[in-house]
C-alpha cells in the first residue's frame, strides 16, 4: 500500500522538483499540498504549487493556502535565489484550477484526526509555520502523525542565510521550536546532506536528456551554468528539498542518527540555529533522527529515472 503523505511547501525551485518526484512515485499517495509563505509570499507559493501539479498531469491532490507570515517575526523571503516568481522565471501555464477553499492548517488537523494513528507522514519543505500552528491548535495530532520529515537546519555545514542558520528554520524559528518540542517522530534532512546533493553539468545533462515535460522543466529549474560559490565552487547547485522524498523512497541512500535538537529563538546573532547534541553532552533525550550522509550518485540516479518516466 502506498505511503500517505502531506507535503507542506513554499515553492521554490527545489520544492518544485520534490513535488514532481513525489507525484511520480507510485509508492506515495500525496493527500494534499499545504502552502506556506517562505521562498516567496503565500499567494505565489499557492499559485506555484498548482502549476507544478498541472505539470505532473494531475488534478489531485488538493492545494490549500496556509500561513502568510511567521508566528512572531516578519517574513523573510528568498527571491534572490528563486526569482520573484519562485520558479526562476521558468515558463509554466497559469493554474488550471482554483485553490481548495479549506485553510491548510484545518486540513492538516482534520486529516490527522481522521486517519489511523501513524498512517500519515508530513513532509515539510519550507518554514514550519503551518505545522506548528496545527500543533498549537490540536496538540494531540503529534501522537497521530507517522513521521515529520523536514528539510532544514545544519550542523557542521552551518548556515546559508546567516552564519548560524539555515533558511527554513531561520524564517520561523519559533515554529521550528514548537515542532521539535512536540514529541512527534521527526527526521531532519539538513544542509550537511543537501550540500552533497549537487547538480553538476553532467547531472544536469541527464535531466535535460529526459524526454518528458517534467524532465525539461527540472532541467530549467536546476541549471548550474553560471552559478558559483565559495562553498560549492563553479557550476554546482545543491538540490535540497528532493532529498526528503528520496528518504521516503530509498532510505538506504542515507545515514542518520538519533540526537537532541534545539532551536535558538532568543539571540538575533544566532536566531534559528539548530543546536544538535551529537555526543549527548546535555543529557537531553533524542527528539529527532538527523541524516548526515547521502549516496549522491544513487540519489541522482533515482531522481533521473523517475523524471524520465512518461
Amino acid at each position: 500500500m502506498a505511503r500517505q503523505i502531506i507535503i507542506d511547501t513554499d515553492p521554490g525551485k527545489d520544492d518544485a522538483v520534490a513535488i514532481l518526484l513525489a507525484l511520480a512515485a507510485p509508492e506515495l499517495e500525496v493527500l494534499g499540498l499545504t502552502c506556506v509563505a517562505g521562498n516567496v509570499p503565500l499567494a505565489q507559493t499557492a499559485r506555484n504549487a498548482r502549476r507544478i501539479r498541472d505539470l505532473a498531469g494531475r488534478r489531485d491532490p488538493p492545494v490549500m493556502a496556509g500561513c502568510d507570515r511567521p508566528l512572531e517575526r516578519a517574513l523573510v523571503t528568498a527571491g534572490h535565489v528563486h526569482g520573484q516568481d519562485g520558479l526562476g522565471g521558468v515558463a509554466l501555464p497559469a493554474p488550471a484550477a482554483p485553490l481548495d477553499p479549506r485553510p491548510a492548517v484545518d486540513f492538516l488537523i482534520d486529516t490527522l484526526r481522521q486517519a489511523a494513528p501513524g498512517a500519515v507522514t508530513l513532509v515539510a519543505l519550507g518554514p514550519l509555520t503551518n505545522i506548528a500552528s496545527a500543533l498549537l491548535r490540536a496538540p494531540e495530532i503529534a501522537a497521530r502523525v507517522g513521521e515529520i520529515v523536514l528539510m532544514g537546519g545544519a550542523h557542521r555545514a552551518m548556515g546559508n542565510v546567516t552564519p548560524a542558520a539555515e533558511f527554513n528554520i531561520h524564517v520561523d524559528p519559533q515554529a521550528a521550536d514548537i515542532v521539535l518540542r512536540s514529541g512527534a517522530a521527526i527526521t531532519i534532512v539538513p544542509l550537511d546532506v543537501t550540500h552533497r546533493a549537487l547538480v553538476t553539468p553532467a547531472r544536469h545533462a541527464a535531466f535535460a536528456a529526459a524526454r518528458t515535460d517534467m524532465g525539461r522543466v527540472v532541467a530549467a529549474l536546476t541549471d548550474p551554468a553560471g552559478h558559483t560559490s565559495a562553498r560549492h565552487g563553479p557550476e554546482a547547485v545543491p538540490l535540497h528539498d528532493p532529498c526528503t522524498i528520496a528518504w521516503l523512497l530509498a532510505p538506504g541512500l542515507f545515514d542518520g542518527r538519533a540526537v537532541n535538537v534545539m532551536i535558538e529563538t532568543q539571540s538575533e546573532l544566532t536566531m534559528g540555529m539548530t543546536v544538535m547534541d551529537w555526543w549527548g553532552v546535555t543529557g537531553r533525550p533524542a527528539n529527532a533522527r538527523v541524516l548526515h550522509a547521502i549516496d549522491a550518485e544513487g540519489f541522482f540516479d533515482l531522481l533521473t529515472a523517475r523524471l524520465a518516466r512518461p
